[in-house]
């Protein structure tokens, strides 16, 4: 056999083998291929490689060329099939147990750049103020164009403690760069707080541990509140998504019944449905889900089950569109190929991808500012207003008002229509616009504040809430 014939079937032999892996079998569309016309490709991909190998200007080896040609075959199906080395695919694997080194930011390839998913809540990343749907162009000075996805990821990737400098664009505008340092991500998938008697969950991304640390945070809040809560927030924002399973068991927790998603692929025999099991553990509370361009693939599905079946309104903007599910197919001594299997559909049947999840009511990310205004003309302020009628609390009735002696008049005030409240702090009714306000700028966050006033509005007629799905 002829140097070239023994390439090209080695050729044959290597871009074959993936198809073997248990689980994969070849489809009945790809038994009827012509082979001569697959096998006259495969003796062009044969001296392609031969030429290379045998006149690059530098020796390169066969393992790296191989590589290459499987990295540039999958990069070339979508942003999301990727071929993963043997070192690629065990961080993969740490990074689902919900710890990996890195910058914590999520990415993905578009018009040869990379760009930002999300940042990870608490990573150099976020502190940076790194956003999504920024472009970076260039890591360390050297241009992203011409990288793979894993290349850039590798890259960004490094000792702990150690600089890089990304070169990021923003909204189309002049770069800017911006240096991170390195560290170990550690997520913590789930955290909760009290918002005045209203339960906030932020869910930052979907990993093994991200059922499990719901349920222990939402009886904790159960704890605090007892029966004073009035409704749950779920935080979804800049959540780049993760694990099927643990986003439909996410969606499961507060549904009863009904369909979270559906993944359809290219063979109708392989459709899936994922089905809610009974049990609420929100107990039909009124839920807002807060959504934005950062929050893709997983979160989408929990928006989506959650938005078809009327469990809870969705407030934000519109989330990313990633509705296609990548299936990671081990290569034994090879690393794996993660490859795009299906689109996940909603409960309504409608596809995720490239159109993502519109939420209810749209709100975008604002400052609160107050607007100075002059004070306006009230009944009280006509001259013979004719009195209320009713005493004040805990005051008898009075025929004729009585003016206190000039030595104990009370001083006058800047504003008389305004009541000192001389009680203890913790004693005052609330008031969330006025306590976000009172926050620095970049400590508001409006889409919340709406979020929270639209719970307190549902909560005042509890009998008009529809608290069961459809």
């Amino acid at each position: 056999m002829k140097p070239r014939m023994i390439v090209a079937a080695v050729a044959v032999a290597l871009l074959l083998s993936p198809l073997t892996v248990p689980g994969a079998a070849w489809s009945a569309e790809t038994k009827t291929r012509n082979d001569v016309d697959t096998y006259r490709l495969l003796n062009l991909f044969g001296d392609v490689f031969e030429r290379v190998r045998s006149d690059y200007v530098e020796q390169p080896t066969d393992e790296e060329m191989i590589e290459a040609a499987i990295t540039g075959m999958l990069a070339a199906l979508d942003p999301h099939s990727a071929y993963l080395n043997a070192k690629n695919f065990r961080e993969m694997q740490v990074n689902t147990k919900g710890e990996f080194g890195g910058l914590g930011i999520q990415v993905t390839m578009e018009g040869g750049y990379v760009k930002v998913i999300s940042p990870i809540d608490d990573t150099p990343a976020h502190r940076a103020g790194i956003k999504p749907a920024d472009i970076i162009t260039h890591l360390d000075g050297e241009t992203v164009q011409g990288m793979t996805l894993n290349q850039a990821v590798d890259k960004m990737r490094g000792k702990i403690g150690s600089d890089i400098k990304l070169t990021i664009v923003r909204d189309g505008g002049k770069p800017f760069d911006v240096t991170l340092t390195r560290a170990v991500i550690k997520i913590t998938s789930v955290r909760s707080k009290v918002e005045d008697k209203i339960a906030y969950i932020r869910i930052t991304s979907f990993n093994e541990q991200t059922d499990k640390g719901l349920k222990a945070e939402m009886a904790e809040l159960h704890k605090k509140l007892g029966k004073e809560i009035q409704g749950v927030v779920l935080d979804l924002r800049n959540n780049p998504g993760g694990l099927l399973d643990q986003a439909v068991a996410v969606a499961d927790a507060f549904l009863d019944k009904g369909e979270i998603v559906s993944t359809r692929s290219r063979k109708a025999e392989d459709t899936q449905r994922f089905n809610a099991r009974p049990g609420d553990i929100a107990n039909g509370l009124p839920m807002v889900v807060l959504i934005n361009g950062g929050s893709a693939s997983a979160s989408e599905i929990v928006a989506g089950a959650l938005q078809d079946h009327r469990r809870a309104v969705l407030l934000g903007t519109k989330s990313f569109g990633k509705g296609s599910v990548q299936t990671i197919m081990p290569l034994p001594g090879h690393g794996a190929m993660r490859l795009t299997t299906a689109r996940y559909y909603t409960p309504s049947g409608h596809s995720i991808q490239a159109k993502g999840i519109q939420p209810d009511i749209v709100v975008q990310q604002a400052r609160i500012e107050n607007i100075d205004q002059p004070k306006g003309r009230s009944e009280a302020d006509f001259r013979n207003a004719l009195e209320n009628g009713e005493a004040p609390e805990g005051a008898k009735p009075r025929d004729h008002p009585t003016v206190p002696p000039a030595d104990k008049a009370a001083p006058k005030k800047p504003d008389q229509g305004v009541q000192q409240d001389k009680r203890p702090a913790d004693q005052k009714p609330s008031d969330p616009a006025k306590a976000a306000e009172a926050k620095p700028a970049e400590q508001q966050d409006y889409q919340l504040t709406r979020a929270l006033d639209l719970l307190r509005g549902l909560a005042l007629f509890p009998g008009r809430v529809a608290t069961t799905t459809n």
